[in-house]
């Protein structure tokens, strides 16, 4: 069992949405620390400063070096995937945020959105969550198919004060 400093040092990490896009951009695909920077396009000092936070807390994970285009050594990087079992604290602000980074700049049609107003009871909205819940985990936690196209799914619930 991790301990509580350990524990607080994932939250830390999983706290900024750069972070978390570079958890998704090494989910299906090592990358290299200049492949995440160009992808984010951010400066690989900065890049390597994240990528460090994940690999000392777990999230990331280093494979063997190669040899880039011009020779230098590269060091490609995967997520375990242990960030879908761990708890962070106040998450709704960042990863609404890493929700809003991924999606800028894509056109309405390459988003696909539902919205829908329910009445429930406690226990109907319980069981909606953990089915949902069920459901995402079941997909998230197959291995990654060759053939198969990277894609997101966000999820947010919330009671609705104003049609009370």
């Amino acid at each position: 069992m991790a301990s509580d400093e350990e524990l607080q040092a994932r939250a830390r990490a999983l706290s900024s949405p750069i972070r978390l896009r570079i958890l998704r951009l090494c989910l299906h695909k090592s990358r290299t620390n200049k492949e995440i920077a160009d992808l984010l396009e951010i400066n690989p000092a900065t890049s390597l400063h994240h990528v460090r936070t994940l690999l000392g807390t777990g999230f990331l994970e280093s494979e063997e070096p190669r040899r880039g285009k011009r020779g230098a050594k590269e060091v490609p990087y995967r997520s375990t995937r242990m960030s879908w079992g761990t708890k962070l604290p106040d998450a709704a602000p960042v990863l609404l945020e890493t929700f809003l980074q991924e999606i800028n700049g894509l056109a309405p049609d390459e988003i696909q959105v539902m919205r829908v107003g329910l009445k429930l009871t406690e226990a109907d909205q319980r069981e909606l969550l953990s089915r949902i819940k069920d459901v995402i985990s079941d997909y998230a936690l197959r291995p990654s198919d060759d053939e198969g196209v990277a894609t997101s799914l966000f999820v947010a619930h919330h009671l609705d004060q104003t049609a009370n």
